[in-house]
């Protein structure tokens, strides 16, 4: 009975460290532009606590640069990662206006209507429009 609440309470403290780690990772980093991005999945060992995010860098030629750079961040404090697709976004500032769009050969489209959902939460007073067309 003892090892089982041993147990227990170790498991609650890893799931409160990777829960911990995931608040330490940004929801969205992106620029100003039109470049392209990636929605990502990251986790702790198992899936259960998870969260998505969205990376797009101006500097990134690939979908695979900017998936590359945010897993090696992730996994710099014991994060897993998955890449669940990829886009392009443009983002003007000046009208406050987001467009997400197309799709990564490599990866295959994001879920555009999850990305939005992202950005919304730190971009609430955006218009964030989502399209199908285009690459």
């Amino acid at each position: 009975e003892m090892l089982r609440l041993f147990a227990g309470s170790i498991f609650r403290r890893l799931t409160k460290m990777v829960d911990t780690r995931l608040d330490a990772v940004p929801n969205v980093e992106i620029e100003e532009g039109i470049y392209k991005y990636v929605l990502i999945k990251v986790y702790g060992k198992d899936e259960s606590n998870h969260k998505n995010i969205v990376r797009g860098y101006a500097d990134c030629q690939w979908h695979s640069d900017i998936y590359d750079r945010s897993s090696e961040s992730c996994k710099g404090i014991g994060l897993e990662t998955e890449c669940l697709g990829g886009g392009r976004i443009e983002h003007n500032p000046d009208l406050k206006l987001i467009k997400v769009y197309g799709y990564s050969q490599g990866f295959g489209k994001a879920d555009h209507a999850e990305t939005r959902r992202i950005l919304l939460e730190k971009f609430p007073n955006y218009e964030i429009q989502i399209s199908d067309e285009g690459y």
